[in-house]
Formats: structure tokens, sequence, C-alpha cells
């Protein structure tokens, strides 16, 4: 079947026609989450000959997904979400090349995927992803199209669009503890129609025809079929960082190790117990395998250290260590751990050792 013929309905309409079929033919859309509101987001772009889709989320499909993830079947409860919703496109519209990634979006993969896309649609319910989805949008200089769900009410907007006001300009208070469909309950018409208003705003956007509800919320209740369009303006938040984007979301987990469980290493000449108290610091410690940088020169001194080695760090109590830890992890140094207590623990376990004459030198 020809592309014409798949896609003459919408073709003829002189909004669109050709040269719009090749815009979207040429677009490349992600959405993060395919619950509620990607089940209706996804099919309506396949549909539509969004060229590329890529698709995250990490859930598999529960039973009481159904009544509103519509696109999956009793048959898929237990499979993946993404895979199952590629093989919903796949069967719907051929042409389309759809990417799954089955995992959290975070910090540490939202900017590297974000860059491959030219549009990022919200479909998640979890206020802190948002925050996430529009800051890494923000880095990219990518449009962020939101829905949010409450009971029988909804919200579509677009955040970041040509510099437009972002998610942060209309909901400064990142400390919102909003409830999710889970906990504040939903039916399953309200995110189907949600929804299809995000898909809307992605067409749009692509085609360039209409208007989009960029520095504008649109609210809809179903209950009444009333609905408001409010307007907002771009708050002082300007801009964003990428060194503020990754202070935010990718604090390293610096792993912490106790000075007993490596004990039997004090002697082992491929593993380094690097000091980075200051030289006149009390205990002395005085390991076979043991060097001694101050973590003000600890900077300029990293590179001559071999970042394949093991090493652990260690300072007065246990505080400066971690410091140190992050910086070594920031130079992509892998075998890093901070000794717990420091050298006041160190010192006191060696002297233990010592007097039971349960450690030898």
């Amino acid at each position: 079947m020809s592309a014409s013929n798949r896609y003459n309905r919408q073709i003829i309409l002189p909004e669109i026609g050709e040269e719009g079929q090749q815009k979207l033919s040429k677009s490349k859309v992600l959405v993060i989450g395919a619950g509620g509101l990607g089940a209706a987001i996804l099919p309506y772009l396949a549909a539509a000959g969004v060229g590329e889709i890529g698709i995250v989320d990490d859930d598999n499909i529960e039973i009481s997904n159904l009544h509103r993830q519509v696109i999956y079947k009793s048959s898929g409860v237990g499979k993946s979400k993404v895979e199952e919703a590629k093989l919903m496109i796949s069967e719907l519209n051929s042409e389309i090349k759809v990417s799954t990634f089955s995992q959290k979006l975070s910090g540490k993969n939202a900017i590297s995927l974000f860059q491959n896309y030219d549009i990022i649609v919200d479909a998640t319910d979890n206020i802190s992803i948002k925050y996430l989805i529009n800051d890494a949008c923000m880095i990219t200089s990518k449009p962020m199209v939101y829905g949010s769900i409450f009971r029988f009410q909804g919200q579509v907007s677009v955040f970041n669009y040509q510099n437009g006001p972002t998610y942060r300009c209309l909901y400064p208070d990142e400390t919102n503890n909003a409830l999710n469909c889970d906990d504040a309950g939903v039916i399953g018409i309200s995110v189907g129609i949600i929804g299809m208003f995000q898909a809307n705003e992605v067409l749009k956007m692509i085609l360039g025809i209409g208007e989009v509800l960029s520095g504008k919320i649109l609210v809809y209740n179903i209950l009444n079929n009333e609905q408001q369009k409010y307007d907002f303006d771009k708050s002082d938040f300007q801009s964003l960082s990428r060194e503020t984007f990754e202070e935010k979301y990718n604090k390293s987990e610096v792993e912490e190790i106790s000075f007993q469980s490596i004990l039997d290493e004090i002697n082992n000449e491929k593993v380094l117990f690097l000091d980075v108290r200051n030289e006149d610091e009390l205990p002395k410690m005085s390991l076979k395998n043991q060097i001694q940088i101050p973590l003000p020169h600890l900077e300029n001194e990293i590179k001559k250290l071999d970042k394949n080695q093991t090493i652990y760090i260690f300072c007065q109590s246990g505080i400066r260590s971690k410091i140190a830890a992050e910086l070594f992890h920031k130079h992509q140094f892998k075998n890093v751990k901070s000794v717990a207590g420091g050298a006041l623990a160190m010192k006191q376990l060696l002297e233990e050792k010592k007097n039971s004459h349960e450690f030898t030198n």
C-alpha cells in the first residue's frame, strides 16, 4: 500500500498536503511513559505517519492497567510495556521506526536520549520526573508536551517551545506532592482525551499549523465538558546550565567501606590507600601502599594516578574522603571507595589488633 493511500485523508487537507506529510515522516518524537497517556498518544502519532518514535518505560503490564491503557491485551499481562507498544505500532503502521528503552528516565540518560529527538512528550504521572523532563528539555532545547490527570480533570500544555515558558514557570514549587493515578484513582476515558490533546500538540508543531499551547494551559473536565485555557508568562527562571543539571540529578553515590573489611589489603601493592588530609594532621598513618595528596591539591595531581587501580581514600573522619571520591568519579575513575570513619577509626582498629596480637606487621 502506497503512502499516498495510507495518508490520503490527511494529505487532502490544504494545511497538510504532501509537504506536511513529508515533515511528519522526517520527524522524531520521544514519548516518556507507555501508560494511560502514552496508550492514547502513540497510536495517533504512528497512524499520522510520524517517522520515528521512541518509547521510554521500564514497567511491565499489569491487569489493573488494562482499563485505561487500551493498546494492551490481557495476553500481554506480565510483558514489557515498551515491547508490546512497539508491536502495536508495527501492526498499525509498519513504515514507522520504533525504538524502545526499557529503563527509568534519569539524569544519567535523559540528555543523551533527548538529543536524538525533535519533540519530547511527557506521558508520566510522576511529579519529580516531570521536572527532570523539563530540565533536560531546557538543556537540549527541545519542546516538552505536558499532560496531567487528576481524577476527572486533565491538563495540557507545551513547555520550552521556541524558548517559551517552561514547566517551572507554571509550577515553581518542586515540593508539590500531587497524587498519581494509583492513589487518586482515574477513569480510562480521562487519560484517553488528554493523551489525544497531547498528540494534537505534537502534530501541530511538526506541521507548523494552528496555535501551539505555549504559555497557555488547557484544563478539561470530563464530567461537565467544561474547558478553560489560562495564560502564563515566562518567569525569571530563564536558563539552566549543564553543570547545574549534573549537580542536581547526577550526584554520585560514593561507596563507603569499613577499614576492617579491607584490613588484609594494607600490604597489597595492587591497591592504593590515599590520604587526603593535610600533612600536619594526626594521627599519622604509615601503611605500606599509602600516599598522601591533600584534598586542595588533588585536582592537579589526579591525572598521575592509575584509573584502573583500586583506591581507598581516607581523611580524618570520613567527610573529605567522600568529596575526594566524587572528584575521582568526575574523572572517570571506577574502583574508588571512601573509608568510613577515616584515620581515627583506622588507627583505633590497628591498635586493637596489635594489642590483641591478631595483627602482625
